[in-house]
């Protein structure tokens, strides 16, 4: 890698790679999420994210390379976070959140990656090329706030919502529990009292028959 034309090359494998991973993840993204406009967005995005492969090809069939024999490890450790998200099942609410901030890291990785390479298309006089790029960087940055947009308007409301519930339960529960123990306490302590004036008034009758008797 000597000029910057190899590492133009360089990086677009990486990227064509990244978007190759991406479109195996993404349907696994959409059936997890919870929120239907969720959902959708992460089928709109496999589409765009297909067409985006489309155009990278182009641009190595123009340089005359292939985009193969390089795998973006950065991309394969964000769909892994992805996948250690799901691992752990949260809340749905939670998850929903949760799937829009790896997704978003995965944006803004792509979002370097386009941009670096638009760069060195146009320095490198590679104009087609650029548009080429520029178009996939616009579609990601589109998607990125969209991602945004879901999560401030509700989901990441609703996530909030379901720890406040979660707190309210525990607290429920609790006072519960304290409420049945205080229950049994008092009963065991009534019983007991019970026991004792019931013993009390036994013996108190035998002296008085043990009396008698002796009178007689």
């Amino acid at each position: 890698m000597n000029t910057l034309r190899d590492l133009y090359i360089d990086e677009l494998k990486d990227l064509w790679s990244a978007e190759k991973q991406l479109i195996k993840a993404l349907p696994k993204m959409a059936k997890a999420a919870n929120d239907p406009e969720l959902s959708k967005a992460f089928m709109t995005h496999l589409r765009e994210t297909e067409r985006q492969v489309e155009r990278l090809e182009q641009v190595f069939e123009e340089l005359g390379e292939s985009p193969r024999g390089k795998k973006c490890i950065g991309m394969e450790g964000l769909i892994e976070e992805g996948q250690e998200l799901l691992k752990e099942k949260p809340d749905p609410d939670v998850l929903d959140a949760g799937l829009i901030a790896k997704a978003q890291h995965i944006e803004h990785y792509e979002i370097a990656g386009y941009g670096t390479v638009r760069t060195y298309a146009q320095l490198l006089g590679a104009e087609r090329q650029a548009q080429l790029l520029q178009q996939t960087l616009d579609e990601e940055g589109k998607t990125d706030k969209l991602l945004t947009q879901l999560a401030e308007s509700s989901i990441n409301i609703e996530a909030a919502t379901a720890e406040g519930d979660e707190e309210e339960e525990e607290t429920t529960r609790g006072a519960r529990g304290r409420s049945e123990r205080e229950v049994s306490r008092r009963t065991t302590v009534e019983g007991g009292r019970g026991g004792a004036r019931g013993g009390g008034r036994g013996r108190s009758g035998g002296r008085a028959k043990e009396t008698e008797s002796t009178a007689r």
